[in-house]
């Protein structure tokens, strides 16, 4: 099994790329479009502004995600990378995300302080496969100014300011906006789950 770390230009790769390794897994970071075609599983990490999504588009990379979608291919959106699965943002409203999820993600209130930086408590919504047998009410880190909001296919929200959503889910599609490679045991099992997930 070969996993996909998408390079755009986007933060965290190295950080993302080390987790899997301690798993055992092997992953690649790649830009190249034909090793993300042949992958069995991708994931699309990111910190940053919504805007560097721009590049999946400019490169191509964009449409071979979503063959990859389209075939089955299991795919898990890490922070920007989970943000891009939605419709757009309103940090670059010029850009559209990968429109797989309905909605934008907005800014936090100004009642709390932005960024939201720090380890915060995940609410199960509904059962989720990502999730597995991760008990509820456990913390894992996040650092984001934008978030997403709540939808049909949340299976996990946080609250800071009000309720966004945490960890959605979609067929095969899978995002979580904190950080599981920062996460401790909980970001480990559940990057264990995506890897033992059936291509």
């Amino acid at each position: 099994m070969t996993i996909a770390i998408v390079d755009y230009g986007a933060g965290n790769l190295a950080s993302v790329k080390k987790a899997f390794d301690v798993l055992g897994t092997c992953s690649e970071v790649t830009a190249d479009p034909e090793i993300i075609a042949r992958a069995n599983k991708i994931v699309v990490p990111g910190v940053g502004h919504f805007a560097a999504t721009a590049a999946l588009e400019a490169s191509g990379l964009k449409q071979v995600i979503r063959d990859q979608i389209t075939r089955g291919t299991p795919l898990l959106g890490i922070c920007l990378g989970m943000q891009w699965l939605f419709q757009s943002s309103t940090e670059a409203p010029e850009i559209t995300g990968l429109c797989i999820l309905q909605g934008a993600c907005d800014q936090f209130p100004a009642s709390v302080k932005s960024p939201h930086v720090g380890w915060n408590e995940l609410q199960l919504v509904r059962s989720s496969r990502l999730l597995g047998d991760i008990p509820e009410r456990l913390f894992v880190y996040f650092t984001h100014s934008f978030r997403a909001p709540i939808t049909e296919q949340t299976v996990a929200s946080c609250e800071y300011g009000d309720a966004f959503s945490a960890v959605v889910e979609q067929d095969r599609v899978f995002g979580v906006q904190f950080h599981p490679e920062k996460s401790g045991s909980v970001g480990r099992r559940l990057l264990q789950t995506f890897c033992e997930l059936p291509c």
